[in-house]
């Protein structure tokens, strides 16, 4: 192909293609030598491969002497439950003939046979109980293997074992006091709500009642206070025994939702309100001795009528008296005309008794109700002396008011159709002229 191409260029033309050509021919005669030789060799190696056997390399590793003491199989952590037997058994590289075992800071009843190295315990239920051993804490026990002959030939190390329970401990809620409680009326009582942890602890607590109670403080959680005071007016007229029971239960959840109830029973009692009874007993004592004055005012006007007729009547009695005695006067005289006169002057005597019946009458009824009056104020004051206040807190309050307000109520239905007059006076004035003795002499009682 190369010599075709050759003889091509020379016979179309110039000389710096001819030089090119010879070029190119020399070039290709030497490609194509070189890629026959190349095949040859190609082709002897490949046969020259083929008769050489095939040898796979092994891998011999070099032993090396274990000249560290360890031991083989040691646990780093041990759990066991309640009533459970852990025999473990630990190995050295070593000959154990020649070394001993032994354990510090364990916890009771955990045991290590010094030749053998095999660790023994029994998880008794007692340990937990006495208090010498508890669950889920980590008990960290050292641990150590000694050459007999050599003590530098030893090994120190540790491991953790743990206690856990598989029976559930329930948790009970504990309140501070006991499940029935007194209380008054106005009166506060408080008691703490506490708890008895178990396996899982109460969380939350959930107070209910009976009765819808306003709380000082709302409980929501173990050692929170619970704190009430029953207002005055909490037992009704149709309780039973004027008291009335209130159950207030504390229901108790852990993460559960596990609950616990505990239930109080708090029997209220009926009680006085000191203060507001007190200030009813003042304000009926003040409406008392009020009445009483406007009575005396009363008494005053009747008496003073009263006294106004009598002495009229008195002066006609006495007219009369000097009539008589004037006509029996003049009888005794000696001259005539005395004589007449000591005639006419009983007559006159005797005329003044009507004219002293007709212009002075008694009245009987103003003097009744005078008297009336005046035993209604000696009354009025005997109820209020009689029922004094002893202290703050009397225990007859509720009584002694009862009987003053029933007490004043009977008076003023007694004294309905007497006319009571304001007073305008003084109450000094007043209690002077009603304690007067001349006055007092005229309604005593006089014995027959």
């Amino acid at each position: 192909m190369y010599l075709l191409n050759f003889i091509t260029l020379l016979k179309t033309g110039k000389l710096i293609y001819k030089k090119f050509a010879l070029l190119l021919l020399f070039t290709g005669l030497f490609l194509s030598t070189f890629s026959q030789v190349s095949d040859s060799l190609k082709a002897e190696t490949i046969k020259t491969d083929t008769l050489k056997p095939e040898v796979d390399s092994v891998f011999v590793p070099i032993p090396q002497e274990d000249t560290v003491l360890r031991i083989r199989n040691l646990n780093p952590y041990f759990t066991l439950h309640v009533d459970s037997t852990l025999l473990y058994k630990l190995e050295i590289n070593r000959d154990q003939s020649q070394y001993y075992w032994f354990i510090k800071n364990s916890p009771v009843g955990l045991k290590i046979d010094r030749n053998t190295g095999l660790l023994t315990f029994k998880a008794d239920k007692a340990f937990f109980l006495s208090g010498r051993l508890k669950y889920d804490v980590d008990y960290n026990v050292d641990l150590g293997v000694q050459n007999l002959d050599n003590p530098k030939d030893r090994i120190d190390t540790s491991f953790t074992i743990m206690f856990f329970n598989t029976e559930i401990i329930p948790s009970k809620i504990k309140p501070s006091v006991n499940n029935i409680l007194y209380v008054d009326e106005g009166d506060s009582i408080s008691f703490k709500v506490l708890c008895e942890d178990g396996s899982f602890p109460i969380q939350n607590i959930t107070m209910t009642s009976n009765y819808a109670i306003k709380t000082l403080g709302t409980v929501t959680k173990c050692g929170d206070e619970f704190r009430w005071s029953p207002p005055f007016g909490f037992v009704k007229a149709n309780d039973p025994n004027k008291q009335r029971e209130v159950i207030v239960n504390f229901v108790g959840a852990n993460k559960f939702n596990v609950r616990d109830t505990a239930t109080i029973k708090i029997i209220v009692k009926e009680n006085i309100n000191y203060p507001q009874k007190v200030l009813e007993y003042n304000e009926l004592v003040r409406s008392i001795q009020n009445y009483s004055n406007r009575l005396k005012a009363t008494f005053m006007e009747l008496d003073k009528k009263v006294k106004s007729t009598q002495g009229a009547r008195t002066t006609f009695d006495l007219t009369s008296a000097a009539s008589s005695l004037g006509g029996t006067v003049f009888s005794s005289l000696p001259t005539d005309g005395q004589k007449t006169a000591g005639k006419i002057l009983p007559s006159v005597g005797v005329a003044l008794v009507p004219v002293k019946e007709s212009v002075s009458p008694v009245k009987k009824e103003e003097q009744n109700s005078a008297t009336l009056v005046r035993n209604s104020i000696k009354r009025l004051e005997y109820m209020v002396q009689n029922n004094k206040l002893v202290g703050e807190k009397d225990p007859e309050l509720i009584n002694k008011t009862t009987k003053l307000r029933d007490e004043l109520k009977q008076i003023q239905i007694q004294l309905i159709e007497v006319p009571i007059v304001e007073f305008g006076d003084s109450p000094e004035e007043l209690d002077k002229y009603f304690n007067n003795p001349k006055v007092a002499k005229k309604y005593r009682m006089r014995k027959s």
